[in-house]
């Protein structure tokens, strides 16, 4: 081997020992960073070092943060009621969790300003659309609770008109509505059920009955929450 050989060998050799060097000597630095409070920024502490090195001192002093976030906890009977029935309604239609505790939530809120039992407006919903919003029937009926436009105009002038009818919050807004006049207007659930489908005359209330049998799975269900909210 040539002078040449060997003075490359040697150099070859002396920067692989120079690279070890460096990179122990980071790595006692970046110890000795984490073991001990950070009280002042790491651009101060130690100037000298290396951009990446000072990065993955921050990184390794900052609180990782959660993957997946903390989900509110339902800590009212009337929270945990409205938990309960948007996930039964979820599981039972197979719609996403969402929409189904949107849904649940404007019904809540349409009941108390209706006056209305919101699981009643909700037993509606699943016998007019089966909860889809953007349900149309080939007589006019849109959206959630099933809204024929040309019958309430009035009622829809200040949202927009008919097309507001598929907005989910609209929706079950104005069939609450009118579900509520219906009851104002006979004094019996039976009969404004009947009314609210069109069916007034129809001998058997085969429409009350769907609705009555989807409410009393809901009120079980309120039952039970309540029930087991009182016992905890």
């Amino acid at each position: 081997m040539n002078a040449t050989g060997i003075s490359r060998r040697h150099l070859s050799s002396a920067y692989s020992a120079l690279k070890d060097l460096l990179a122990l000597t980071g790595l006692a630095a970046l110890a000795g960073l984490l073991l001990l409070p950070l009280r002042e920024p790491v651009e101060k502490v130690l100037p000298a070092l290396p951009a990446l090195v000072i990065d993955q001192v921050v990184a390794a002093s900052t609180p990782a943060q959660s993957v997946h976030p903390v989900q509110p906890v339902a800590d009212t009977p009337l929270a945990r009621e409205q938990q309960a029935v948007s996930e039964f309604i979820a599981k039972r239609w197979r719609i996403a969790d969402d929409a189904a505790a949107g849904f649940v939530a404007t019904a809540y809120r349409a009941g108390e300003q209706h006056r209305l039992d919101p699981l009643l407006i909700l037993a509606v919903m699943a016998v007019e659309s089966r909860y889809n919003p953007v349900a149309e029937s080939v007589m006019g009926a849109r959206g959630l609770m099933q809204v024929i436009a040309k019958y309430h105009p009035e009622k829809l002038e200040a949202h927009g008109g008919e097309q507001a009818l598929l907005e989910p919050d609209i929706n079950i807004q104005v069939g609450a509505q009118i579900l509520r006049e219906y009851l104002r207007r006979f004094g019996d659930t039976e009969t404004a059920l009947q009314m609210y489908a069109g069916a007034l005359d129809e001998p058997t209330s085969q429409y009350a009955t769907k609705v009555f049998a989807e409410k009393a799975r809901l009120d079980a269900l309120r039952v039970k929450t309540r029930r087991t909210g009182q016992s905890v």
